[in-house]
């Protein structure tokens, strides 16, 4: 433990993303247009030993390290208990 005091924390975090594309005509995309996070914080520790803090959460965070460094992301689809590929199956274009 860092034996740190922290009095008051809030964190606000604010997250822009759009949809474009038709559903029916399946071009359909999210789009994720970026995130914005405010920490504010009360403590009467010196203000090095509160950003150690902060570093520490900042890089302990699965969620903001995942986004900052993105992963890959293995997909798997079962239909009635078998494993299938959504893809093989796309429309036609008229």
């Amino acid at each position: 433990m860092m034996k740190t005091q922290i009095a008051k924390a809030k964190v606000f975090v604010t997250a822009r993303f759009k949809s474009e594309g038709s559903v029916l005509g399946e071009t359909v995309r999210a789009i994720g247009l970026g995130f914005e996070t405010r920490c504010e914080l009360d403590s009467t520790e010196a203000a090095e030993k509160v950003a150690a803090v902060v570093r520490n959460a900042e890089n302990g965070c699965f969620v903001l390290q995942s986004i900052l460094n993105p992963v890959p992301v293995e997909r798997k689809f079962v239909l009635n208990g078998a494993e299938f590929d959504p893809e093989k199956f796309r429309r036609k274009k008229p």
